[in-house]
């Protein structure tokens, strides 16, 4: 029983609970949401299509050493617009085989569900999965199906073919008018994942 001296303890609610928002469902939004900012930053950093296009920088290198030697330079300065290019050639293989691209709609309704949708805890075979066995579970159904599947191989292929232009790109490209220092060169699509929040967030999972 509170005497006059202390102060009324109030009640304690787990953050997103009276918004009805699940622990996986907030972890989701957190992630998408660092996605967004990584994927909007390396947007900013893409190099305008006519200067990766320009005729007049085009050379046939002398050697396969050479070669090597521009397409990495290339990479660093128009690696947005490459990567761009690797994912434009996922999804065009994906709309010219449509039974593969109906498949991994399913599985990322799947993951829709599980982690957007679903509010209750995982029942199956009278058992009530966790959290972290829901995800690793999904995780390797997902990997199986993929590889078990063309699915698999298609992936692998478009991706084959992204990299081979993109390397004939910068192979045949001199880079002599292109300047890129260290720093800039160091950041991409995925750099957002060397800070120390995302593993924190996927341990909670």
């Amino acid at each position: 029983m509170a005497t006059a001296n202390q102060p009324p303890v109030l009640p304690v609610t787990q953050p997103g609970a009276a918004a009805g928002v699940t622990p996986q469902q907030a972890t989701f939004w957190l992630l998408y949401g660092k996605s967004q900012d990584a994927f909007n930053l390396a947007l900013a950093q893409k190099r305008p299509w006519a200067e990766m296009a320009d005729r007049s920088q085009l050379a046939k290198p002398e050697s396969f050493s050479e070669a090597v030697t521009r397409a990495r330079k290339n990479w660093y300065y128009f690696r947005i617009n490459y990567s761009l290019v690797l994912v434009g050639a996922v999804a065009l293989s994906l709309v010219l085989h449509p039974g593969s691209l109906f498949f991994l709609a399913a599985l990322l309704a799947g993951w829709t569900y599980l982690y957007l949708v679903r509010s209750e805890p995982l029942v199956a075979f009278g058992r009530t999965f966790t959290e972290r066995e829901v995800f690793l579970g999904m995780s390797v159904f997902t990997v199986i199906m993929v590889f078990m599947t063309n699915v698999g191989s298609i992936l692998i292929s478009a991706l084959i073919i992204g990299a081979a232009i993109c390397f004939a790109h910068g192979a045949y490209r001199v880079p002599d008018d292109l300047f890129l220092d260290e720093q800039e060169a160091s950041g991409g699509f995925l750099s957002f994942l060397s800070s120390g929040s995302v593993p924190q967030v996927m341990a909670r999972v």
